[in-house]
């Protein structure tokens, strides 16, 4: 760096190209020998050495001055994590000071706010031992000190199924429904919490039993139901989500159907809000026979089921109605004659063509069994001898040319055709009568889905097919 000051420019040039020379003529050196050019290549070559000495140097500074920094970042990240425990400890040890009411209920405002968003906490906070005092408080006169208990432990459940499991253990589920059923329990902030928490230890398969045991589910049926109009939507809503999470539990549909909750429910079938959970509630009680039985006992409840079979916009409700016909039709004969009076052959052939794979099969395994009533229907009709006179008649009738070509007075084959309507036993002209009702209805959905106009008439090939159409044109 001594060659490359201002006073020193001629001897950077000549010692870079020829030390030797200019050595003894340095004092005579003509600088138009070098074009310029070359000279400012010289100079640049020169500066950028020790640009990048000096830069070399400068980048160990920084190195040096990053690795301190991070270090610094590490002590004060650690620095917080402490100072975080440190409050959380403080916060616990505030729960737990019994005489002090007010305290208490800041300490559990406090563990709602920071458990709501950092799952982190909740944990941390539960091996502090913030639930038992929590927990505790629900035994407290003061409303408010209920709710912020309330609503610390629903938070502190969030995503944590060991806090689940803690809560129900310390006893909080009896301590809920002991609020509920005191006299003074006009407060309908505390029914919401109540029922929030139901809903969210429900989630937790070991809860359950034990939530549908307690005597949880009439409270919740009461929430939905909502006769005195004073509960919030989003306590409904809540009500029969915690209903759902229970009817996951085989032992708890006994529970359920000692309330009043299946003729709500199939009620309540038609508002597209509910109607997917209804069914999903329905779906879980009617693989029992009591649930069966309760379902049956609702009035119209088929007829109301058949027709979810034709939301075509709502896939899942026509999965899940298409299970409970299912069932009650492998079950029962008395329910699949309700299915055939409710005119569900038509739906459940469309819902073979159009709807998802699931609904399909289910819909296959109905006409399977209504198709089996058909057979035992006729061949008992066949044993009693009824139709002997047709068993012992030709299968074909002999053509019009025939009998003309023999010569004798036999009948014509429209006017058999029109005998053999007549002696039609009773059970073949009810299938006649289905299939060509399906077709008819079909024919109407076809034509609606096509855009084509209202008053569009079938042809008169169409026509003749459906009234000669047997029982073999559907899989009955």
């Amino acid at each position: 760096m001594a060659k490359c000051h201002r006073n020193n420019v001629g001897s950077v040039v000549l010692d870079h190209r020829h030390p030797a020379k200019n050595a003894a003529t340095a004092g005579h050196f003509r600088w138009n020998s070098i074009s310029a050019s070359s000279i400012r290549r010289i100079v640049l070559d020169a500066v950028s050495c020790g640009t990048s000495r000096y830069g070399y140097h400068q980048r160990h500074d920084d190195d040096d001055e990053g690795s301190s920094s991070a270090a610094t970042s590490t002590a004060s990240l650690a620095s917080g994590k402490e100072e975080a425990l440190v409050e959380l400890k403080q916060v616990v040890k505030d729960l737990q000071q019994g005489e002090d009411l007010a305290k208490r209920r800041m300490a559990a405002t406090t563990v709602r706010s920071l458990a709501k968003e950092r799952s982190e906490v909740r944990g941390t906070l539960a091996m502090l031992g913030a639930i038992p005092p929590l927990v505790g408080m629900l035994d407290s006169e003061d409303v408010h000190s209920q709710i912020a208990s309330l609503y610390a432990l629903l938070n502190l459940g969030i995503g944590n199924d060991a806090n689940k499991a803690a809560i129900v253990k310390v006893g909080a589920v009896h301590k809920m429904l002991k609020l509920i059923e005191s006299p003074d329990a006009t407060n309908s902030s505390v029914s919401e919490a109540i029922v929030a928490n139901f809903l969210g230890l429900s989630a937790l398969d070991s809860n359950k039993p034990i939530i549908g045991s307690s005597g949880a589910i009439p409270f919740l049926v009461r929430t939905l139901q909502d006769l005195d109009y004073e509960c919030s939507h989003q306590a409904k809503q809540d009500a029969l989500r915690a209903l759902y999470n229970l009817s996951i539990f085989p032992t708890n549909s006994s529970f359920i159907l000692e309330t009043e909750l299946v003729p709500f429910l199939v009620s309540s079938i038609g508002d597209m809000e509910v109607s997917e959970r209804v069914l999903a509630i329905l779906s879980n009680l009617v693989p029992t026979p009591e649930g069966r039985k309760a379902i049956s006992a609702v009035k119209d409840s088929i007829f109301i089921l058949v027709d979810v079979l034709n939301w075509t916009d709502s896939p899942e409700c026509q999965e899940k109605a298409s299970y409970i016909l299912m069932i009650m039709a492998h079950k029962s004969y008395s329910d699949r004659q309700v299915m055939i009076e409710a005119g569900i052959g038509s739906s459940l052939l469309e819902l073979t063509l159009l709807g998802s794979t699931l609904a399909q099969k289910r819909a296959s395994r109905i006409l399977e069994c209504l198709r089996t009533d058909k057979g035992k229907q006729v061949s008992r009709s066949y044993g009693r001898g009824s139709l002997g006179a047709d068993i012992s008649a030709p299968i074909f009738s002999a053509s019009p040319s025939f009998t003309k070509a023999s010569g004798g007075g036999g009948k014509g084959y429209l006017e058999e055709e029109e005998e053999e309507e007549d002696t039609m036993s009773e059970e073949k002209k009810a299938v006649k009568q289905l299939v060509q009702q399906s077709l008819q209805n079909n024919m109407r959905k076809i034509v609606k889905r096509a855009n084509l106009r209202q008053d569009f008439v079938p042809s008169q090939h169409l026509a003749s097919l459906t009234s000669s159409s047997t029982s073999k044109s559907l899989p009955f």
